[in-house]
């Protein structure tokens, strides 16, 4: 029996891939092309996607335990109805699902929307799940380090109520405790959520106020114009995909992604240490540039 990662070349699939093999765990990596997946050794690489069932249904054969992570999609819901249903036909019961912190709040949202209907189907379908609620992570911000390098801006329109960001390090991390954890129990376990943050809730000020520490000089925020944020987005990204982030940051604005009471000591003690934080990030690419 083996653990199989859906989604293991993406930045957390991969962090999944390289806790899990540091814990000497038995593991297959579902990959579009191997031949381009450059994994360490000792994974199985399965050719599959989510959306061909013939490959999932080869690909679940002697599973017992699947990471199911959805890229952002428009078909993304469907991927994982897909998955789920035949990861039932093949007798998986445990399962570790990405999803999204406040994917209950966050109702108009596309990718949130669809990820707490996959929530709703892992608990209908009666499978033993940990479903993982990752707030915003830091390593986005590699995406606009330059413009804050090059421009002194901090540009994300991430608002004033406040993120509690998380590395996505961590989070790969936290995902193979759980994999491992549901893996190796003697007995099924039940239904479980859990909210992966940061440290720190942190504003756009707060940001800026970080990376001129982190720099040496004065980084300002660009503010929470969101209808120019998606016009940006629409320079790099698919006219869905920017109104999505769109519709994401007009509710880090009204409701920000805060954490429950409990979550950051939990997690601190999962992982024996403390979280990472925008400090060190920033910290990480100041000492690089």
């Amino acid at each position: 029996m083996t653990i199989l990662v859906a989604g293991a070349t993406g930045t957390v699939g991969r962090n999944v891939v390289d806790q899990l093999i540091k814990r000497g765990a038995d593991i297959s990596a579902l990959v579009r092309d191997p031949s381009k997946a450059n994994l360490p050794a000792g994974v199985t690489t399965i050719q599959g996607d989510l959306l061909d069932v013939d490959s999932l249904r080869a690909a679940f054969s002697g599973v017992s335990t699947l990471f199911l992570l959805n890229p952002v999609a428009p078909d993304e819901f469907t991927q994982a109805l897909i998955a789920l249903n035949l990861a039932r036909e093949a007798g998986i019961e445990r399962i570790v699902y990405l999803s999204v912190i406040h994917s209950d709040v966050y109702v108009n949202v596309p990718h949130f929307a669809g990820k707490f209907s996959v929530e709703r189907m892992l608990e209908q379908m009666g499978f033993n799940a940990t479903i993982l609620r990752p707030a915003y992570f830091i390593n986005n911000d590699l995406s606009v380090k330059d413009v804050v390098l090059a421009h002194g801006v901090y540009p994300m329109p991430i608002g004033d109520k406040g993120l509690a960001m998380v590395d996505a390090r961590d989070l790969g991390e936290v995902a193979a405790i759980e994999l491992l954890r549901r893996e190796r129990s003697s007995t099924p376990l039940p239904l479980e959520r859990i909210n992966v943050v940061g440290p720190d809730i942190l504003t756009g000020a707060d940001v800026a106020a970080i990376w001129s520490t982190a720099l040496g000089r004065t980084i300002h925020f660009g503010g929470n114009d969101t209808a120019a944020f998606e016009q940006n987005l629409r320079n790099f990204a698919p006219t869905w995909m920017a109104l999505d982030m769109r519709l994401m940051a007009e509710r880090f604005l009204v409701d920000g992604m805060l954490p429950s009471a409990g979550d950051v000591e939990r997690l601190t003690g999962m992982l024996g240490r403390p979280l990472r934080s925008y400090r060190d990030f920033a910290s990480e690419i100041a000492a690089s540039a």
